[in-house]
Protein backbone atom coordinates (compact mmCIF):
# COMPACT_ATOMS: atom_id res chain seq x y z
CA UNK A 1 0.00 0.00 0.00
CA UNK A 2 1.51 3.62 -0.91
CA UNK A 3 1.91 5.86 2.09
CA UNK A 4 3.53 8.59 0.45
CA UNK A 5 0.43 10.62 1.30
CA UNK A 6 0.72 9.87 4.95
CA UNK A 7 4.78 10.60 4.95
CA UNK A 8 3.65 13.85 3.26
CA UNK A 9 2.03 14.86 5.99
CA UNK A 10 4.54 13.76 8.35
CA UNK A 11 6.95 16.12 6.90
CA UNK A 12 4.62 19.07 7.17
CA UNK A 13 5.78 19.62 10.34
CA UNK A 14 9.64 20.50 10.27
CA UNK A 15 9.37 22.49 7.31
CA UNK A 16 6.31 24.61 9.18
CA UNK A 17 8.91 25.49 11.92
CA UNK A 18 12.02 26.00 9.39
CA UNK A 19 9.46 28.97 7.66
CA UNK A 20 8.25 30.23 10.47
CA UNK A 21 12.05 30.33 12.17
CA UNK A 22 13.92 31.77 8.96
CA UNK A 23 11.00 34.75 8.67
CA UNK A 24 11.48 35.41 12.78
CA UNK A 25 7.88 34.50 13.58
CA UNK A 26 6.56 34.21 17.18
CA UNK A 27 3.77 31.13 17.43
CA UNK A 28 1.44 34.42 18.74
CA UNK A 29 2.25 36.60 15.81
CA UNK A 30 1.55 33.31 13.21
CA UNK A 31 -1.24 32.78 15.66
CA UNK A 32 -3.13 35.90 15.15
CA UNK A 33 -2.44 35.92 11.32
CA UNK A 34 -3.51 32.61 10.30
CA UNK A 35 -6.47 32.46 13.29
CA UNK A 36 -5.22 28.79 14.16
CA UNK A 37 -4.23 28.38 18.21
CA UNK A 38 -0.84 28.64 19.27
CA UNK A 39 -1.31 25.30 21.11
CA UNK A 40 -1.95 23.90 17.33
CA UNK A 41 0.12 25.63 15.67
CA UNK A 42 2.70 23.86 17.93
CA UNK A 43 1.66 20.76 17.99
CA UNK A 44 1.95 20.91 13.80
CA UNK A 45 5.31 21.90 13.69
CA UNK A 46 6.10 19.58 16.27
CA UNK A 47 4.37 16.29 14.38
CA UNK A 48 1.98 15.73 16.94
CA UNK A 49 -1.14 16.90 14.24
CA UNK A 50 -1.06 16.30 10.73
CA UNK A 51 -2.83 19.46 9.19
CA UNK A 52 -6.17 20.16 7.73
CA UNK A 53 -6.74 21.78 4.56
CA UNK A 54 -8.47 24.97 6.52
CA UNK A 55 -5.12 24.74 8.31
CA UNK A 56 -2.79 25.04 4.97
CA UNK A 57 -4.74 27.83 3.42
CA UNK A 58 -4.00 30.17 5.57
CA UNK A 59 -0.45 28.97 6.71
CA UNK A 60 0.98 29.19 2.72
CA UNK A 61 -0.42 32.61 2.75
CA UNK A 62 1.08 33.46 5.77
CA UNK A 63 5.03 32.73 4.70
CA UNK A 64 3.69 33.68 1.24
CA UNK A 65 4.52 30.18 -0.52
CA UNK A 66 2.33 28.13 -2.93
CA UNK A 67 0.57 25.14 -1.20
CA UNK A 68 2.79 22.72 -2.99
CA UNK A 69 5.74 24.35 -1.88
CA UNK A 70 4.64 24.42 1.54
CA UNK A 71 4.18 20.32 2.11
CA UNK A 72 6.95 19.50 -1.22
CA UNK A 73 3.86 17.07 -2.86
CA UNK A 74 5.51 14.58 -4.98
CA UNK A 75 4.63 15.37 -8.96
CA UNK A 76 1.51 13.41 -10.48
CA UNK A 77 -1.18 13.53 -13.61
CA UNK A 78 -0.03 15.46 -16.13
CA UNK A 79 3.51 16.68 -16.26
CA UNK A 80 2.86 19.61 -18.53
CA UNK A 81 1.23 21.19 -16.07
CA UNK A 82 2.73 19.01 -13.45
CA UNK A 83 -0.22 18.58 -11.01
CA UNK A 84 0.86 17.87 -7.40
CA UNK A 85 -2.00 16.77 -5.33
CA UNK A 86 -1.78 17.25 -1.61
CA UNK A 87 -3.74 14.57 0.80
CA UNK A 88 -5.21 16.29 3.87
CA UNK A 89 -5.69 14.18 7.39
CA UNK A 90 -9.55 14.40 7.16
CA UNK A 91 -9.24 12.43 3.74
CA UNK A 92 -9.39 15.58 1.79
CA UNK A 93 -7.78 16.45 -1.48
CA UNK A 94 -6.02 20.08 -2.49
CA UNK A 95 -4.88 20.08 -5.81
CA UNK A 96 -2.95 23.75 -6.43
CA UNK A 97 -4.09 25.30 -9.72
CA UNK A 98 -1.50 28.06 -9.67
CA UNK A 99 1.96 28.34 -9.06
CA UNK A 100 3.00 32.00 -8.09
CA UNK A 101 2.61 32.68 -4.53
CA UNK A 102 0.85 36.40 -3.76
CA UNK A 103 -2.06 37.67 -5.43
CA UNK A 104 -5.19 35.60 -6.09
CA UNK A 105 -4.19 31.40 -5.71
CA UNK A 106 -6.55 29.12 -7.43
CA UNK A 107 -7.29 25.26 -6.07
CA UNK A 108 -9.22 22.28 -6.69
CA UNK A 109 -10.67 20.39 -3.61
CA UNK A 110 -11.95 17.22 -3.56
CA UNK A 111 -13.69 16.17 -0.24
CA UNK A 112 -15.23 12.69 0.73
CA UNK A 113 -18.72 12.11 1.52
CA UNK A 114 -19.70 13.75 4.87
CA UNK A 115 -22.31 13.41 7.55
CA UNK A 116 -25.29 15.73 7.50
CA UNK A 117 -25.09 15.72 11.32
CA UNK A 118 -21.31 16.80 11.15
CA UNK A 119 -20.83 19.38 14.03
CA UNK A 120 -19.18 22.44 11.68
CA UNK A 121 -15.94 23.83 13.33
CA UNK A 122 -15.97 26.87 11.73
CA UNK A 123 -12.48 29.05 11.26
CA UNK A 124 -11.44 32.14 10.28
CA UNK A 125 -8.34 33.99 8.46
CA UNK A 126 -7.19 36.82 6.80
CA UNK A 127 -8.80 37.17 2.65
CA UNK A 128 -11.84 36.45 0.57
CA UNK A 129 -12.79 33.45 -1.01
CA UNK A 130 -14.77 32.85 -4.12
CA UNK A 131 -16.22 28.85 -4.45
CA UNK A 132 -17.79 27.28 -7.20
CA UNK A 133 -19.14 23.72 -7.01
CA UNK A 134 -18.25 21.43 -9.87
CA UNK A 135 -19.53 17.90 -8.73
CA UNK A 136 -21.42 17.09 -5.31
CA UNK A 137 -23.08 18.82 -2.56
CA UNK A 138 -21.00 20.93 -0.54
CA UNK A 139 -22.27 22.60 2.63
CA UNK A 140 -21.06 25.64 3.35
CA UNK A 141 -21.61 27.20 6.85
CA UNK A 142 -20.89 30.75 6.97
CA UNK A 143 -21.64 32.68 9.60
CA UNK A 144 -25.36 31.88 10.55
CA UNK A 145 -26.37 30.56 7.39
CA UNK A 146 -26.13 27.15 7.25
CA UNK A 147 -25.80 26.40 2.62
CA UNK A 148 -26.05 23.48 0.34
CA UNK A 149 -24.31 24.93 -2.84
CA UNK A 150 -25.43 22.57 -6.06
CA UNK A 151 -22.88 21.78 -9.23
CA UNK A 152 -23.03 25.27 -10.42
CA UNK A 153 -23.48 27.05 -7.75
CA UNK A 154 -21.04 29.90 -6.19
CA UNK A 155 -20.45 31.45 -2.88
CA UNK A 156 -18.23 34.47 -2.20
CA UNK A 157 -17.17 35.51 1.19
CA UNK A 158 -14.51 37.63 3.21
CA UNK A 159 -12.64 34.79 5.40
CA UNK A 160 -13.00 36.86 8.35
CA UNK A 161 -16.60 35.55 8.61
CA UNK A 162 -16.55 32.04 10.83
CA UNK A 163 -16.61 29.38 7.79
CA UNK A 164 -16.82 25.79 7.27
CA UNK A 165 -17.03 23.33 4.22
CA UNK A 166 -17.78 20.06 4.23
CA UNK A 167 -19.53 17.22 1.94
CA UNK A 168 -23.32 15.78 2.56
CA UNK A 169 -23.96 12.04 2.58
CA UNK A 170 -24.91 11.94 -0.51
CA UNK A 171 -21.18 11.54 -1.88
CA UNK A 172 -18.14 12.91 -2.28
CA UNK A 173 -17.69 16.92 -3.60
CA UNK A 174 -15.49 18.72 -6.19
CA UNK A 175 -15.40 22.89 -6.19
CA UNK A 176 -13.00 25.61 -7.34
CA UNK A 177 -11.70 28.00 -4.47
CA UNK A 178 -10.27 30.86 -5.92
CA UNK A 179 -8.65 32.66 -2.12
CA UNK A 180 -7.10 36.06 -2.27
CA UNK A 181 -5.60 38.35 0.72
CA UNK A 182 -7.92 41.04 2.24
CA UNK A 183 -9.81 43.07 0.31
CA UNK A 184 -9.04 40.90 -2.84
CA UNK A 185 -12.05 39.67 -5.18
CA UNK A 186 -12.88 37.32 -7.74
CA UNK A 187 -14.43 39.25 -10.46
CA UNK A 188 -17.66 37.63 -12.31
CA UNK A 189 -18.53 39.73 -15.81
CA UNK A 190 -21.79 37.62 -15.91
CA UNK A 191 -24.14 36.48 -14.25
CA UNK A 192 -26.95 33.25 -14.78
CA UNK A 193 -30.40 34.95 -15.58
CA UNK A 194 -31.57 31.73 -14.41
CA UNK A 195 -32.97 32.21 -10.83
CA UNK A 196 -32.45 28.44 -9.64
CA UNK A 197 -28.72 29.30 -10.97
CA UNK A 198 -28.66 31.40 -7.57
CA UNK A 199 -30.53 29.21 -5.25
CA UNK A 200 -27.90 29.32 -2.13
CA UNK A 201 -25.13 32.18 -3.42
CA UNK A 202 -23.79 33.34 -0.35
CA UNK A 203 -22.43 36.91 -0.98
Amino acid sequence: MDDSPNRTLDEVGPRLKQLRQRRDITLSHLAEETGISTSTLSRLEAGLRRPTLEQLLPLARAYGVTLDDLVDAPPTGNPRINLRPIPCADGSMILPLTRRPGGIQAYKFVLPAGRDDAHPDLRTHEGHDWVYVLNGRLRLVLGEHDLILEPGEAAEFNTRTPHWFAATSSGPVEYLSLVGKQGERAHVRAAPKAPSARRGAAR
